[in-house]
């Protein structure tokens, strides 16, 4: 590894180093491999800081000695490290010395003369020739005066912009350094926000328990237990913890609270110092110092410009005499440029250079000089900057590594005070616990109701069901004991029938209280929980909202869970369904209280920040009114079931009499085609009755048809569950209607067809009666005509008899058929009755609801209309009191009241209600206790004017006495600090003068009386000494440590070896040559403000 200026070393990699101290650079040629101790070894002999004494970092990170460079992906072009100086971040380290800068000075060069430059033509005979080479060598001299000048300024420049340069690294290394302690003090401000947080919580919570012990103590005493769990001891709930042991506890409590408060105040301040002095530091910024300098020097850029268009110039102006010159020489001179004419060009050129030209260059170096003294000033300023900003961030760094150690102790301090106050809080815990403990006995009482409910009806459904398997298994041997042997039916074990099912609960929680609700209030109220209001309202807001908040779907699954269980809740044994739901509603509230005592003791709301408890009860609210919405969204719903349930009932009703009215006619229509069958004549009548009646038939068939989709319709509207149940209903009717029809046959139609037959007989015998007759009476000349005749009418009629007998079987079909829809329609009548029933008794309980609704709106009217009375008289009282309190002034105000007082008390009479009274009574106390403080602002105005006055005097005495003491103050420093400056020859002690001589052996020994072997240190002697040509003979200086040591004897031979042959030197064990068990002191010392070293003077 080498600096970049030796180039023979093979270079694997450039890591670039910046010292934050000075600014300045070095390149380093090294590969991932090497170590950083040999970089930090190379920099110890290149830049001259100890290697104990350096700080390397990249970034955020610090460079360890014994790791390579790769563990920090070096060397790299992107990354840079910088070196700080840990020595100079000591506190007593001193300011660093101005910087000098060494600029190279060109000399200007000598005058011309023509003895040291001759020329062949100062020997010319002409005057004007003879002068040529002196215009030469003053040109030349004026062009290397000007070319001296040009570099001294480039030098300068240089000189500048490598300090700018300079100050921009120390003002990067400055914001490593920031943004390295600006990572720890992120951390201990991290740090330092949650345990305050943390405290602030367990301070408040402790400082309620210790204020509230009092109230504790009062309120568990008056308490008292229920009288089955009363004992000698125990008649209350202070009865439960013994009373002396926490008063003894609340006061070590108190104490230490009060104790750590006091710390805790203690390192906040220190905290507040730490973070005052970090935010001052992060304020400063070096950025102000070097703000200028970049534009100052490109400003400055064009003086530079103008030096090198001069230099351009005075070069031409060389180059033009030179060639007139040569061309003398060689006789190239031109008939029209004569010597004369080219002597008198070259004088405006030579005063241009001596007027002109030179000034102005010199003028520019005086400008660039100006700057380099700046950049110089701002560079020292810069090196102070970094001096003292670095002293500060290392006093910082020490405060935060103090800090945080102090945060180890303080948490364990806040264990320690969480376990101290156990104890009172185990004592606030006792009424929540009391009161969640009777809670639960209620709810199991609840429980159990609701568990032997259960069971009762568990039986009685087993009951029911082996009572429908016995008559179903006898229904069965009935009908299949006729055909089958009863021994063969008893073999087959069909005889058998099932047992009887018992349900036995055991007996369980007998020893439970007797106690409800109102034992609960009464017993352990709610103020055991000990809640402010806002807590309180807070505690409720949550359970609502945790409990109460009930979505769309939660509404509709509580909807269809309370149809499913409707149904069981009012089959349980011995109990109603309002028993159960109240059983049940006592069960979940007594849980509910349990829950919210056990949260009391766990969950400590004064733990809670104003910000996060406004939040909480925010939300709470929040889901309070949408729990309140969606209660009114169902109530919405459930009025709207019931306007769609009296329209329904009101569509029942309408179809109802309809159904009547068309039943009737279907009546007086069979009566009219039974009628007309039993007088049927001719062929005519008897088909238009079949087409009236078959046309009325169809008519029929389709009305009822279409009714029966309309109820079908109807039936799947929005009530399922009450649709369900008619359903059922129509079910059981239908099976009914249809087991008569089985057990009774049709006997309707079978009389209605005799009949017919009957008839149609006795027409038959009447004709072949009356055609024997007209037979018996003719001539026997026509009797073969007539009998003709007759045999073809009898054909005939016969054939009409057949057809009308086949009609009147038609008609009796028809009749049986309508019969049969007769009955239908029967039926359907009456289960639309049923139905309408059941709603009519759906409606009624509906008024009674809206009845009940009406009368408990009234009630609250009443009640609203009485407490706006109240509220307007209330209103008008305090009218009175703010007119009286806002049109008098401060020293009448008690009149006012006492005015307002009377007037009130002459107005009272008997039916004013009790608030008005209260008002009345607190208004006159406000009178006299405004009297009261009226007299004694009286009295203090007249005591503040009396101290005011003595407190003047107590000022003027006070003045003179501190005159007094800063006139004793100055004479005791004076004494002080003279004190402090003399040397001491006794024994020495730390912060004493002390001067050491440089005694024969080399050693700096104290000088003293009676106290021998003290010795200068060797860090003391380099303090001194390092930076002198040679030793001085004498050290003066402040002693800051004394170590003490004893000469001991050498352990083996090899040491006593080493110890002859150094005997002349001094060993290390014995580096002063003194016998052994001697004692000797090392003393370290520091240098005297305004103390110069001088070298010792030379022998004469």
């Amino acid at each position: 590894m080498s600096s970049d200026a030796s180039g023979s070393v093979v270079q694997m990699g450039k890591l670039l180093v910046y010292i934050a101290e000075n600014g300045h650079s070095y390149k380093l040629d090294c590969d991932e491999s090497t170590l950083v101790e040999a970089v930090q070894k190379f920099l110890e002999s290149a830049c001259g800081i100890p290697f104990n004494d350096q700080l390397l970092l990249c970034l955020d990170l610090k460079l360890e000695s014994h790791r390579p460079l790769s563990a920090y992906k070096l060397p790299s072009d992107e990354q840079e490290v910088f070196l700080f100086n840990k020595s100079r971040m000591r506190s007593n380290s001193p300011n660093p010395s101005p910087e000098q800068v060494e600029i190279v000075d060109i000399p200007n060069p000598t005058s011309p003369s023509s003895s040291h430059n001759p020329h062949p033509l100062d020997d010319a005979p002409d005057p004007a020739l003879k002068a040529l080479p002196s215009y030469e060598r003053q040109f030349r001299y004026h062009f290397q005066c000007g070319n001296a000048i040009y570099s001294r300024t480039l030098a300068k420049i240089e000189t500048c912009e490598r300090l700018v340069q300079e100050q921009k690294v120390q003002e990067k290394a400055l914001k490593i350094a920031g943004g390295n302690l600006d990572h720890f003090y992120r951390m201990i401000i991290q740090n330092y926000t949650d345990f305050m947080k943390c405290y602030s919580q367990q301070h408040r919570s402790h400082t309620k328990l210790i204020v509230n012990f009092g109230r504790e103590i009062e309120k568990l005493r008056s308490i008292r237990i229920l009288p089955p769990l009363q004992t000698a001891n125990r008649k209350c709930l202070l009865d439960f913890v013994k009373e002396e042991s926490l008063r003894k506890a609340v006061e070590d409590c108190s104490s230490s609270h009060r104790q750590f408060e006091n710390k805790v105040l203690e390192f906040k301040q220190e905290f507040g110092d730490l973070k005052h002095n970090t935010e001052h530091l992060f304020s400063g910024k070096a950025s102000f110092l070097i703000k200028d300098l970049d534009s100052s020097i490109k400003d400055h850029q064009r003086f530079i410009n103008e030096q090198k268009s001069i230099m351009q110039a005075l070069s031409k102006d060389v180059n033009t005499v030179k060639k007139l010159m040569d061309d003398c020489i060689s006789c190239q001179l031109s008939s029209s440029l004569r010597p004369h004419d080219a002597v008198s060009a070259l004088g405006p050129m030579y005063d241009s250079h001596e007027k002109s030209y030179l000034p102005k260059m010199q003028a520019c170096e005086r400008e660039i000089a100006n700057l380099l003294d700046f950049c110089m000033g701002k560079k020292n300023e810069m090196n102070i900057f970094v001096h003292n900003y670095m002293q500060k961030v290392a006093y910082i760094q020490y405060t935060i590594k103090d800090v945080r150690y102090k945060f180890s102790v303080f948490q364990e301090a806040l264990k320690r005070q969480n376990d101290q106050f156990e104890q009172l809080k185990v004592m606030r815990g006792v009424g929540p616990a009391y009161r969640a403990c009777l809670a639960e006995v209620v709810r199991r009482k609840a429980a159990l109701k609701i568990y032997m409910g259960k069971a009762g009806k568990l039986a009685e459904k087993l009951a029911t069901d082996r009572d429908a398997e016995i008559r179903r298994r006898e229904e069965f041997l009935k009908v299949h004991s006729t055909c089958i042997p009863r021994d063969i039916l008893a073999s087959m074990g069909l005889y058998d029938t099932p047992n009887p099912c018992d349900v036995n609960v055991m007996p369980f929680d007998s020893n439970l209280l007797d106690i409800d609700f109102s034992d609960l209030d009464r017993y352990a109220p709610e103020s055991l929980l000990g809640l402010s209001s806002k807590r309180g309202t807070l505690r409720s807001s949550l359970s609502m909202s945790d409990d109460g908040s009930l979505s769309t779907a939660e509404v509709e699954k509580y909807d269809s869970q309370e149809r499913v269980e409707e149904s069981e809740l009012m089959e349980i044994s011995g109990t109603s369904k309002m028993e159960v739901e109240n059983a049940k509603l006592k069960a979940e509230l007594a849980s509910k209280i349990a829950l919210i005592c056990s949260m009391s003791t766990e969950f400590d709301y004064d733990s809670l920040d104003e910000n996060k408890l406004d939040s909480l009860l925010k939300n709470a609210a929040e889901k309070t009114s949408e729990a309140l919405h969606l209660k009114n969204e169902y109530e919405k719903h459930l009025q709207s079931m019931l306007k769609v349930k009296h329209m329904q009932c009101e569509s029942y009703e309408k179809r109802i009499q309809e159904l009547e009215q068309r039943l009737s006619a279907d009546e007086g229509l069979s009566n009219f085609v039974v009628s007309n069958a039993k007088s049927d004549e001719n062929k005519s009548e008897v088909s238009a009755v079949e087409e009236s009646h078959m046309h009325h038939t169809a008519e029929v068939s389709s009305a009822q048809e279409g009714l029966d989709d309309n109820m079908t319709d109807s039936s799947s509207m929005i009530n399922p569950h009450l649709d369900s149940s008619m359903l059922d209903l129509n079910r059981e009717k239908g099976q009914f209607c249809d087991k008569d029809k089985k057990e009774t046959p049709l006997s309707e139609g079978a009389p209605l067809a005799l009949s017919n037959m009957a008839v149609s007989i006795s027409k038959q015998e009447g004709v072949i009666s009356s055609e024997g007759g007209v037979k018996s009476g003719l001539d026997e000349k026509v009797s073969d005509s007539v009998e003709l005749k007759l045999q073809s009418a009898l054909a005939e009629k016969s054939h009409q008899l057949e057809n009308a007998e086949t009609k009147i079987k038609a008609l009796v079909d028809e009749v049986s058929k309508l019969g049969r829809e007769l009955e239908i329609s029967q039926k359907l009548l009456n289960e639309s009755q049923m139905n309408c029933a059941h709603l009519e008794n759906c409606l009624h309980e509906a008024r009674e609801e809206a009845q009940m609704h009406l009368c408990s709106a009234d009630r609250r009217a009443s009640q609203y209309s009485a407490l706006r009375v109240s509220a307007v008289k209330t209103h008008g009282l305090f009218e009175r009191l703010k007119s009286c309190v806002s049109s008098s002034e401060a020293a009448a105000f008690g009149d006012s009241l006492r005015s307002l007082a009377q007037s009130l008390a002459s107005s009272a009479n008997e039916s004013d209600d009790d608030g008005t009274a209260e008002f009345r009574e607190c208004i006159r106390s406000l009178a006299d206790k405004v009297g009261l403080l009226s007299r004694q602002r009286a009295e203090l105005l007249d005591r503040y004017s009396k101290a005011e006055a003595a407190n003047e005097q107590l000022n003027k005495e006070l003045e003179e006495k501190k005159e007094l003491v800063n006139t004793l103050y100055v004479k005791h420093q004076h004494e002080k600090q003279a004190n402090k400056e003399k040397i001491s020859f006794g024994r020495l002690e730390v912060h004493e003068i002390a001067a050491f001589v440089l005694n024969t052996c080399g050693h700096y020994e104290a000088i003293n009386r009676n106290c021998p072997y003290y010795y200068l240190s060797s860090e003391s002697v380099a303090l001194f000494a390092d930076h002198l040509p040679s030793r001085p003979s004498y050290i003066i200086g402040q002693v800051v440590h004394i170590e003490k040591q004893i000469v001991k004897p050498p352990t083996s031979d090899r040491e006593r070896v080493d110890n002859t042959l150094t005997s002349k030197q001094g060993s290390t064990s014995n580096p002063y040559g003194l016998p052994i068990g001697c004692e000797y002191f090392i003393v370290t010392v520091a240098m005297l403000p305004d103390t110069v070293v001088h070298p010792p003077s030379p022998p004469s």
